[in-house]
């Protein structure tokens, strides 16, 4: 029967996976803190650009005009 899983008797095989497998999660933590970074910059010229709209009283202005139609 052939073997699927692949057990080296010589666990030193281990370390340069294990090197892998820390420089990719430190590189996918990276990249998060940056996405983080950027979306909260983002937000906050968003809001910056539109904090004159008021979108609650929009929608309270909308439902006024539909039951007036109504």
């Amino acid at each position: 029967m052939m073997e699927f899983l692949y057990f080296p008797k010589d666990k030193m095989e281990y370390i340069p996976a294990f090197i892998m497998l820390v420089i990719f999660m430190i590189g996918a933590v990276a990249a998060m803190y940056f996405i983080y970074k950027k979306s909260k910059k983002d937000e906050h010229k968003f809001k910056e650009q539109y904090k004159d709209i008021d979108v609650h009283q929009y929608e309270i202005d909308e439902k006024q005009n539909k039951n007036k139609e109504d």
